[in-house]
């Protein structure tokens, strides 16, 4: 049990232990030996009860006895035996669960087992409530018997109300009953959806919110009745996915150039891209991760207009994901001067769902021009021999010219407009409101961190429905406010200080880019005045910041030039949103893996990485990399040709994970002096691995 210490055996204690210990491996291995033999006898059974009694947690005994009572069921059948027969296997297999529980209350494969008997059909659910009554006496909380219960009432047909006043019941007995409260928000959730006066979402919801609050304003420390609130949060800013944002913005003009270098226009400032193929991407940005993303739900009309395949960036194991991508490819006959239109219609037919279930309905449209400019093969080549210096003195003007600051704010701003409003009720604010003041009138009198971290939540919910579009309350809502309770949850409860690190990172990030004036305080223009004559990159600059994760993307899609450096970074995903990252620094921060920098894979166009002084390869064990597919275990599929790249000096075992993020890169300039790895051998496995790198910490290479 939980917070129970262990105490040295007695002699006699662990004699009797190495008894039990032998007649345990002598019934497992008479039962596995039944088992493989497919011996269904009496005696074969019996003994198979025997271990199972003695330890529940023996699943391929559980897996034995479906097996042996299938059989006599099947036997039974043939012989035209009657019901009562039939109902005597499987009393006796209530029996022989009953007995593992009893031995062991929270046992998977016992629970389980007892389903697939009641599945039968033969038994009384009557009989089941009963015991359950009995078995949730000695422990209300326990979650296999709440599970389980959930089964016997479906199989019983007994409605959602009467559950819904049993969980009450069950709350008033013991408001820290955390399945109890599971079990309500699984009853309401069905309510809700069935629909009705008396379970409309609104009244439901106002009503559950004063509910819990008994609870909380008696225990604050209890932390049962505050997960419950925040399912009731999530439930309040359900709505439908929407778009937020794209890249090419909406209404702007592309200049698309084969060698990077724009001819009469380098004083302007202008939205380019760079592609030899005469492509570039095209990248959906929605308030949260949706699927069905395809040339069926989004239609682009342009000149090719060719069916185009869409993919998802930082996907779950689903399929949903908030950026999707695809590319763009105009024709070499395309007229240099002629500024060709793109239309995008976005949930143009249904299909688009988010990962609760909720349909992107509202359909809407972006457009954009697109110019192609001629090529100059002498002024591509002098651009990419040249290296790219991160000095201070190169990031000379700050980006606050009316010109960039009206450019930079149609790149970041988030296209929420009349068409494609959130349909969040105005009651969700005003409950976001009032529960915003009940957390603070409890925290005047209190120092709960719990009770600090859903103010935090509740805060950040208000400035998100605000920031799409939902009228302003006249809640006093400071992001510094919001900054400030997570720092306070640093100090209280420094066990958990990685998660309230992302948590400050994720509002710092907000702070940052909801407005124009606070983005460009972090951009600067590169140019180095030793480079030849080029378009110069705007540069967003995030260094410095303690920043432990990547966040609010949405707002960053058309960066080329990117500065994370001197931060507090363990991971980097969320980063493959920037299709359009060139160079990108990463120095000085936390990261402990080649397999940490999985995301940039996706960035096709990243040239130049600064990945010096971090921590890769410092660490004997790094569990991070084991959730990376080893071609090692034959995973990679026919594409692993590492043996080619290595040399006697190099351990194949050593650097999969290298070769594996580096092989499907394109850099032409890469840093990473100041990790543990990093010798000359593993320097020249670099160098064979990427044929288009030119500079390797600092030296020029090729």
């Amino acid at each position: 049990m939980h917070g129970i210490p262990r105490k040295a055996l007695t002699e006699e204690e662990q004699g009797a232990s190495s008894l039990k210990s032998a007649k345990l491996r002598d019934l497992q291995s008479q039962v596995l030996h039944f088992h493989h033999n497919k011996i269904y006898t009496e005696e074969a059974i019996e003994i198979s009860a025997k271990l199972l009694e003695s330890n529940p947690e023996h699943y391929t005994g559980w897996n034995y006895r479906k097996l042996a009572v299938q059989y006599r069921l099947d036997r039974r059948s043939e012989d035209g035996v009657d019901s009562e027969s039939i109902q005597s296997i499987l009393d006796e297999e209530l029996r022989v669960v009953e007995n593992a529980l009893k031995k062991n209350f929270k046992s998977y494969g016992a629970w389980h087992h007892r389903k697939w008997v009641l599945s039968k059909g033969h038994s009384s659910t009557d009989r089941e409530l009963r015991l359950l009554s009995k078995f949730q006496k000695l422990d209300s909380r326990n979650f296999h018997a709440w599970n389980y219960r959930r089964f016997i009432t479906a199989l019983k047909k007994i409605p959602d109300e009467e559950e819904l006043q049993y969980t009450t019941d069950m709350i008033y007995d013991n408001f820290s009953n955390y399945s109890a409260w599971h079990n309500r928000s699984v009853l309401l959730s069905n309510l809700m959806e069935k629909g009705g006066k008396q379970y409309d979402k609104e009244n439901v919801l106002g009503e559950e919110y004063e509910f819990v609050r008994n609870a909380l304003f008696t225990d604050p420390d209890d932390q049962s009745g505050w997960f419950y609130h925040l399912w009731l949060l999530d439930q309040t800013l359900k709505q439908e996915p929407v778009f937020l944002s794209s890249w090419p913005p909406n209404g702007s003009n592309l200049y698309l150039s084969l060698d990077g270098r724009l001819k009469g226009q380098q004083s302007l400032p202008i939205l380019h891209f760079q592609s030899k193929a005469r492509k570039f991407p095209l990248v959906l940005y929605f308030s949260e991760a949706v699927e069905g993303v395809s040339s069926s739900t989004v239609t682009v009309e342009y000149q090719d207009g060719d069916s185009l395949l869409w993919t998802p960036l930082s996907a779950n194991n689903f399929g949903f994901s908030q950026a999707w991508l695809t590319y763009l490819k105009f024709p070499d006959e395309v007229p240099s001067s002629e500024a060709l239109p793109v239309k995008v219609t976005i949930a143009h037919f249904p299909g688009i769902t988010s990962s609760k279930g909720m349909p992107c309905s509202q359909s809407c449209h972006i457009s954009f021009s697109v110019c192609v400019t001629s090529d100059d093969q002498e002024h591509s080549e002098v651009q990419s021999s040249h290296r790219i210096s991160w000095k201070e003195e190169n990031f000379k003007a700050r980006a606050t010219q009316s010109l960039e600051a009206n450019l930079l704010h149609s790149f970041s701003k988030l296209e929420i407009t009349k068409e494609n409003k959130p349909s969040t009720p105005k009651w969700s604010m005003e409950i976001i409101s009032t529960e915003i003041a009940h957390c603070r009138e409890l925290l005047s009198s209190t120092n709960c961190k719990i009770g600090k971290l859903t103010l935090a939540r509740l805060l950040m919910a208000h400035k998100t429905l605000i920031s799409y579009g939902i009228p302003d309350d006249g809640t006093e809502v400071h992001y510094e406010d919001i900054l400030a309770l997570y720092q306070d949850l640093m100090k209280m409860d420094p066990a958990h200080i990685c998660y309230y690190e992302d948590g400050y990172t994720l509002v710092l990030l907000k702070q940052l880019t909801s407005n124009i004036e606070s983005l460009l305080k972090h951009c600067d223009r590169y140019q180095e005045s030793s480079s030849p004559s080029t378009n110069p990159y705007l540069c967003v600059r995030l260094n410095g910041l303690s920043l432990s994760r990547i966040g609010s993307t949405e707002h960053l899609l058309w960066v080329q030039m990117l500065d994370l450096s001197h931060n507090e970074l363990r991971s980097i995903e969320g980063l493959e949103t920037l299709q359009l990252l060139s160079c990108l620094k990463l120095s000085h921060n936390r990261l402990c893996s080649f397999t940490s920098l999985e995301p940039l894979k996706k960035l096709k166009y990243l040239e130049v990485l600064d990945i010096s002084h971090n921590e890769i390869g410092a660490h004997s064990i790094d569990t991070r990399r084991y959730l990376c597919s080893s071609p090692l275990t034959h995973a990679v599929g026919g594409d692993w040709y590492f043996q080619k790249f290595v040399d006697g000096d190099v351990k194949l075992n050593n650097h999969w994970d290298a070769y594996l993020l580096f092989k499907d890169l394109n850099l032409v300039q890469l840093e990473m002096i100041g990790n543990a790895v990093g010798d000359e051998r593993f320097k020249a496995f670099l160098l064979k691995l990427m044929p288009e790198l030119k500079w390797l910490d600092g030296e020029k290479c090729r």
